[in-house]
Formats: structure tokens, sequence, C-alpha cells
């Protein structure tokens, strides 16, 4: 039997475009998630055979131009570019084709081989739109195949013309896209100055010579090592004297307008819309949702909506887990002998590991109801409405998206915030998003609130950390922006794509994708982090400990005076003094008792302050680490932390809430630090926020315990 021959496709397209469902539709469940190169930026990957082909499917990043300036710009172009996908399908959402043809431009800029996806036709119909594919395909010069992911439709004719031009029955024609004469000369020009450089062949010279005017940074960077440079920056600043003689603008600001000539041209030529205008769903859910009284109270109730989601399905699950571990453990001390191998099985990977699998439930539903509400439409509304507010702390709704980001992980938020072409609103955003609580503080939530406050009440909280993290990163981008940072904001500008009813599979999808990562966290990091801890908390061992213990031990055992069972007691009590005891004298408990004097105002005890310090490398570990050292303070075997942490006099609601107060403020994770650093491009920005972040976080956290001592 032949191998099927093997195809790359990558998909590009406007977010909300419905690129992941066609994506879904094509692979099914062959799909599999990593991350691009050297980002945080997700890959999604996936396969199907068709007609003896191998097809690998790629899920380019959603994005509306391949101007690199956000990653997932970056990320695409270089995609394309290194790559060399055998076609590229650029989805276009056919209800609103004008917007995504500027991507579609600049794919016909680069002359990679590619196809067009109209998808959402169903919805065309529906408004009475009318599209001229044929016309349209002469000016874009590459196939159009009508399609609808939801409905699948059109799916085996996209496939087959991805076939047809992957293996070049289908020719690629000229496209019809043309500048004003003072720029085709200059691209001409510069296009055949760089076309010999054996080091560009990878790349197509008219889309260099494009790219040199509209100062593309990027290209600049590669070009200036060719020798090609020296003739080529002499044409450039001839083609800028030229064009502001001409036309009174630079070549940049001209391309981008003969671009958006081309794509009106388009579609007066080649769509007709509808003579009536109808008053759709989205208008009269709009009414509401971005009304300006009712806008933010209606975004809360969303938000509030979501946790209590959250809590209410994931609580049965979560105890279920919290079963199985607990029997887990019971099993583990029941049939493992005494010794260091139980010791690092049971209270190191067991407690750690598990401490943090057991709130996988309520990860996977938060990210439910965030990936419903995102592809619903509703999380654009909710950038305007927030923008009203953030105008007040001297930024704009743009900076809610790198917020809202946030809530699922740091790292990629603070990259997008280089949308924002103001430096002072992107050096704000950046020192904010921190405050935002990343999915990786989720666990610590959990825990706390489960342990601590019944489920109704424990959601109402998990809704005012969230809360009380936007109300910080506010305040902050208020003080700089009126103090170090002070300018005025760019005008935020936002299209707002229509209500639709979210693809099950594609939400569920982004659901698996997530539980996926987070669990390889757990398998990998966390569990390296846990063995550490369980190191650190069992050595230096003390004699003199293991002495005492021995010796009283031994005292017990001879006293006539004491039945079986009163003995048993007395030495697990003893047993238990000693591990604490031990861990105490470990490298682990000293380096905590040394944190204690700065910590117990708060409320926390040096194995806190060990679990805190850990949380710097993932927030997860916070979780993974408690578990890990209480388990070994305790004499239990049921692998519960939260039932140790109630049965714990150390620990009460005020601690709990002063807890999750310092794990929402304090330091991010390293690996924030570090992006943070790479997009300011100094440490000492990143060290004063530092330092800040600590600060903010004792102070509230201090305020936070005593006013739960006196109210709860």
């Amino acid at each position: 039997m032949t191998a099927p021959k093997e195809l790359s496709i990558a998909l590009t397209g406007n977010p909300n475009c419905g690129k992941s469902s066609l994506f879904n539709a094509l692979t099914g469940a062959h799909q599999k998630v990593g991350n691009f190169p050297g980002v945080t930026i997700e890959k999604y990957e996936g396969y199907l055979d068709y007609r003896g082909y191998r097809i690998k499917v790629v899920d380019l990043p959603g994005t509306y131009s391949l101007t690199p300036y956000s990653p997932e710009e970056i990320v695409t172009r270089q995609y394309l570019i290194e790559q060399r996908p055998d076609v590229v399908v650029n989805v276009i959402e056919g209800p609103n084709i004008e917007r995504s043809l500027l991507l579609t431009t600049q794919l016909m800029e680069m002359e990679v081989d590619f196809l067009v996806a109209l998808n959402m036709m169903d919805e065309v119909e529906e408004r009475g739109m009318k599209i001229d594919t044929r016309q349209l395909q002469k000016l874009l010069g590459c196939h159009i195949v009508p399609t609808s992911a939801k409905k699948r439709t059109g799916l085996e004719l996209l496939l087959d013309h991805v076939i047809r031009v992957g293996t070049g029955d289908i020719a690629i024609q000229k496209n019809k896209l043309f500048f004003r004469p003072g720029l085709e000369e200059p691209i001409n020009e510069i296009s055949e100055l760089l076309a010999p450089e054996l080091e560009l062949a990878a790349y197509n010279s008219r889309w260099l010579a494009i790219k040199l005017l509209e100062s593309d940074r990027e290209v600049y960077r590669e070009i200036q090592r060719q020798p090609a440079w020296v003739k080529a920056e002499v044409v450039m600043q001839g083609a800028l004297k030229d064009a502001r003689r001409l036309y009174g603008s630079d070549p940049e600001e001209l391309i981008s307008e003969d671009r958006h000539s081309f794509i009106r041209g388009a579609m007066k030529e080649c769509v007709e819309m509808p003579t009536e205008k109808r008053t759709s769903l989205t208008d009269y859910i709009d009414m509401v949702v971005l009304n300006r009284v009712l806008g933010l109270p209606v975004f809360l109730l969303v938000v509030w909506a979501v946790f209590h989601f959250t809590f209410s399905l994931g609580a049965p699950v979560m105890e279920w887990l919290s079963s199985l571990f607990s029997l887990l453990a019971v099993a583990g001390g029941r049939y493992l002998p005494d010794g260091m191998v139980r010791s690092i099985l049971l209270d190191g990977v067991l407690a750690g590991v598990g401490g943090v699998l057991v709130f996988l439930p309520n990860i996977v539903l938060l990210f439910i109801g965030l990936s419903f509400l995102e592809a619903s439409g509703y999380m654009a509304r909710a950038a305007f409405v927030i923008d009203r507010v953030m105008h007040r702390f001297g930024l704009h709704g743009k900076s809610f998206i790198p917020m809202i980001t946030g809530f699922g992980c740091s790292i990629p938020a603070i990259m997008a915030t280089r949308t924002l072409k103001s430096r002072t609103d992107r050096l704000a955003t950046i020192m904010i998003i921190p405050f935002m609580s990343c999915g990786a503080k989720l666990p610590v939530y959990v825990l706390l609130c489960g342990a601590f406050f019944a489920p109704s009440m424990a959601a109402n909280i998990l809704f005012g950390i969230y809360l009380l993290g936007i109300a910080v990163g506010l305040w902050t981008a208020w003080i700089l922006k009126s103090t170090v940072l002070s300018s005025d904001s760019e005008p935020f500008v936002m299209e707002l794509p229509p209500y639709r009813w979210p693809t099950l599979g594609s939400v569920f999808f982004q659901a698996k994708v997530k539980a996926l990562m987070y669990v390889k966290k757990a398998g990998t990091l966390i569990l390296a982090a846990v063995v550490i801890i369980w190191v650190m908390s069992n050595y230096p061992r003390s004699a003199a400990i293991e002495a005492g213990l021995e010796q009283a031990r031994s005292a017990v055992e001879a006293d006539a005076g004491l039945g079986a069972a009163e003995k048993d007691i007395r030495i697990s009590t003893l047993e238990q003094k000693a591990q604490s005891e031990q861990l105490a004298h470990s490298l682990a408990g000293r380096a905590g008792m040394l944190m204690e004097p700065v910590i117990r105002p708060l409320g926390f005890d040096w194995r806190i302050g060990i679990a805190l310090v850990t949380g710097l490398a993932a927030k997860e570990v916070v979780v993974s680490t408690m578990a890990t050292i209480y388990s070994l303070s305790s004499d239990t075997d049921t692998g519960d932390l939260q039932a140790t942490l109630r049965n714990d006099p150390a620990f009460n609601r005020a601690t709990a809430l002063s807890l999750m107060v310092f794990v929402l403020l304090y330091l991010p994770c390293v690996a924030a630090l570090g992006v943070m650093k790479k997009e300011i491009g100094r440490w000492k920005p990143v060290l004063l926020y530092s330092a800040y972040s600590l600060g903010v976080a004792w102070v509230l956290s201090f305020i936070a315990y005593r006013g739960a001592l006196l109210f709860l």
C-alpha cells in the first residue's frame, strides 16, 4: 500500500471570521496544540486524509493585517515566509467582506499560493447580500470557494481546490492590485535591485520593496545587511521626496490609501448590499449592552454569572476528584512500606500534583465561559463599555483587550500591548496587566474559597478578587498617567462583530486545550517543584529530634498502665510533633522562619511564606507547595488539603482572604517578569514595579486580614 501524498495548508483570517470553526470542521479530533517557536502564542495543527492526500492544517492566529506590531501578526507573517505552506487558505467573513479584504491584499502582495474560503455564506444569504465571486476572483487573482463552517457546507469543494492549487493544476493568476505611478516605479526599481540577492531568496522581492516603502522595521533590519541596501536606500529617499511633492504624504500612507481604494472598488464592482436596512438581533441586543446606563451593570452581571457557573458546576466534580486522590493516598499508605520512597510519593508527588489537579474542573469551566463570551461577540462590546471607565484613569478601551488576555496568562497579554501606538499607554498597560488574575492563580482561590466558604459565598468572593485586581490595576494606571507617564491617550476604534451563537465544538476545544496545558504543567514544572520542595522540607534531618522521638516512643510502649489504643494515639501525637519539628529544622523551614516576621502581620506563618516564594515559578506551585508542606506536618493520609487547612489552628477565614489578596497582587511568575523587561527594554522599570507590587500586596493583604478578623 502506497503512502498518501502530503500537503500543508495554513488558515489565515481576521478574528471572529469563523477560521477556527473551519479548522475544527476540517480536522475533527485529529488536532494537537503547542506553541510557535520563541513565543507563547498557541499553535493549532490538525490532519485529515482526503482523496489520497494527507493534509496538514495549521490554524494561524487571527489578525487584521500582516504589519508586525502584535505577536499574532509577527507569528502569522513569519510562518508564511519561513514555513512556506503549499496552500494558504484566506478565510473571509462573508457578511463583513470589506473588512476582511485588507489582509487579502497583503497576501496578494506576498504572491503566495492562496485561495479564499468565503465563509458564513448562510448569513450572506439571510441578509440579502449578493457577491459576484467570478468577478472578485479576477480582481484577487485566486479562486474563491463559498463555505459555511457552521453548517459544514462547501468543505469538500474547498479541499478539492486546495489539492488543485497545491499540485499546480490551478495556475495562480495575476491580481489587479496596483499602486499609483509614483509608487509603482520605485517599487519595481527596488524589486529589481533585491531580486539577485541570494540571502533574500525566501522572500518575494516586490513584497520586500513595498515593505521598505512602508517603513517596516523587520524588513529594514533584513535588507540593511545586504549589498543592495546602498542603492535601494537612494531609491527610497527619492520615492519619499516625490511622494511628498506630488501627493503631500509619505509612501506608507499612500500605500494604505491605494489598498483601501482597491477594496472599495472591488466592493462596488462585486458586492450588492440589500437596499433596506433591517434592524437585526445584534442591533436590539446592543441597545441594552452598549447603553450608557445599563452597559456597565450588564458587564458586571455577565462576569458574575461566569464565576457562579464555574463554582456551581465545578464543586461536585472537584469533590469527586478530591475523594479519588484521598483513596489513592489511603491505598498508598496501606501498601507502601515506611521510608523515603513512601514519603516522596505520598507527601510529595501525590499531595503536590494531586492538590493542583483537583481544581482542573474549575479551570475548564472558567475557560468555557470566557471562550463562549469571546466567540459570541460580547467581549468586543465589553471593551467599548469599559472604555468610558478606562478614560477616567488615563487609558482607553484598547488597553482592555490585553487586560482581558491577562485573565488567561500575563505573558501573551504583555506582548499584546504592542498594538497600542502610544508608548506611554503601552508602558502603563504593561504595568497593570500582572494585577489581572491569570488562570494560574485560580487554583489558589478555589482551594481557599472551597475550604473556608460556602459555594454561593465562594463565587462572590472569587468575583470580588477579580474586581479587586482590576481596581488596583486602574488605580495604578491613574498614578502612572498622572505622573511619570502623563500624555493624551489615542482614540479608541474597534469594529464590533455581529452576535453569533458559538459553535460548541470550538468552545469545548478551547477548553480542552487549556486543560491539557494545565495537566502538562502539573506533570512537568509542578512535579519538579514539589520534588524540590519535598527535598528541602526533609533535609537536613535532626538526629536529636529522631533520638528524642525514639526515646519517647519507647517510654510509651513500656508504660504498662496504658491500653493498646491509647498507646497508638500517644505515639501518633509524638510522631506528628516530631514531623513538625523536623520540618522547622529543614532548609525550607529555616528559609520560612527568616520570612515570618515580615508576613506574620498578614496572618501568614513560615509555611505560607515558602509557598509564596515557590509561587514565583508558577502560581499553581503555591497550592502544590502547601500540599507538600502541610502533609509533612500532618499525620493524615486523606490527601484532602482543604480539610487539612480547616483543621489547622493557624489557618482561618481571615488568613485565607489575606492570602488570596496577596497572591492576586504580588509578583507575577519569573517568565512574565522576563517578558516585561523584553517589552520595556530596561530592568529599572521592572524592578520598580516589583517593589511597588510587593508593597501594594502587603498593605492590602494587611487590610483584608484585619478587616476579616473584625467582620468574619
